[in-house]
C-alpha cells in the first residue's frame, strides 16, 4: 500500500468539494468502528518471571500466585464484548485460568500448560471463525 499526502487524502474524501474547502481550517476526526475479528491470537512461554510481573499476573485476583514457567495464550477481539463468550469457550476447552480480561477493549489473557493453552486458544479463533463467521487470523507462537 502506497502513502498518500494530506491533500491527496482530503481530495479522494471530499471529491466533490474539495475545491470549495481548500484553504480552510478543517477538523479530521479519526474513528474506529470494532468489526467482526479475532484481530490477534498469540501463545508465549516465557520463563522470565518479569514478563508475568508486567504483565499484571501477580495482583489482584491472582495476588501472590507464581505463573512462571505458565504458558500465555493472548487473543483480541471486537467487538469488545466478544471477549466475554472467548473467556467462557476459553475455559471449557482447556484447563486454563482467565488471566485478565477487559470488555471495554476486547483483549484476554489465559495462563496454564502450554498444552491447554494451545488447545484453548485454537478452539477460541475455530469457534469465532467457523460458528460466528467473524474474520480470523492465524494463531502465533513464540
Amino acid at each position: 500500500m502506497n502513502r498518500i499526502s494530506k491533500e491527496e487524502l482530503l481530495e479522494t474524501l471530499f471529491h466533490d468539494d474539495y475545491e470549495h474547502l481548500k484553504g480552510k481550517r478543517l477538523r479530521m476526526t479519526r474513528l474506529r468502528v470494532p468489526g467482526r475479528e479475532v484481530c490477534l491470537a498469540h501463545i508465549i512461554t516465557p520463563s522470565d518471571p518479569c514478563i508475568y510481573q508486567n504483565l499484571g499476573l501477580h495482583i489482584g485476583t491472582h495476588a501472590g500466585e507464581d505463573h512462571t514457567g505458565d504458558a500465555i495464550g493472548m487473543v483480541r477481539l471486537t467487538p469488545w464484548e466478544a471477549v466475554v463468550a472467548a473467556a467462557d469457550i476459553a475455559v471449557k476447552a482447556g484447563d486454563v485460568q482467565i488471566s485478565f480480561m477487559d470488555r471495554f477493549c476486547g483483549s484476554l489473557i489465559i495462563t496454564g500448560g502450554l498444552s491447554q493453552v494451545q488447545t484453548a486458544v485454537t478452539e477460541v479463533v475455530r469457534f469465532f471463525g467457523e460458528e460466528l463467521h467473524f474474520k480470523t487470523c492465524a494463531i502465533h507462537k513464540s
